[in-house]
């Protein structure tokens, strides 16, 4: 065991759930992390046993704090650090984001690739229940 309290920038840094500490930071600030529904600030102390929501679009992800630290450990370690509670409604969100990934294209990203464009089709391509190009053929019989 480490320490009794961290600090929250420097632990979701630590237990990996940000990329950098900075990016933690600012998360924080922007009101995307969040303790028993209160917005917290990066130099908010943390203890063992809480619950940290923290949002992440388009879900919002769950932790339960086992252990303060606020260095770094590696990806082994992290299941003595915290244990995911996020809600099983919130990977349906995420999967059905993942399906749907092209119908809230954000505004301003411009055209898609040929990659999304082939995605895009495929993903609208069952939309059509069957029917060709072939009706029209029929109509004329």
């Amino acid at each position: 065991m480490a320490n009794d309290t961290a600090r929250i920038d420097k632990w979701l840094w630590a237990a990996r759930i940000f990329k950098t500490r900075s990016i933690a930071a600012t998360a924080c600030k922007n009101g995307r992390v969040t303790i028993n529904g209160v917005n917290v600030k990066p130099a908010h102390f943390i203890k063992a046993g809480e619950i940290i929501n923290v949002k992440k679009p388009p879900i919002t992800y769950s932790f339960k704090v086992l252990d303060c630290i606020e260095q770094r450990v590696g990806a082994k370690l992290i299941p003595q650090v915290y244990e995911n509670v996020t809600d099983a409604k919130q990977y349906e969100l995420l999967e059905m984001s993942r399906i749907s990934g092209f119908v809230g294209r954000a505004r301003g990203t411009g055209r898609p690739t040929k990659k999304e464009r082939r995605s895009l089709d495929a993903f609208i391509e069952p939309a059509t229940f069957g029917f060709d190009d072939d009706f029209d053929d029929e109509l004329d019989d």
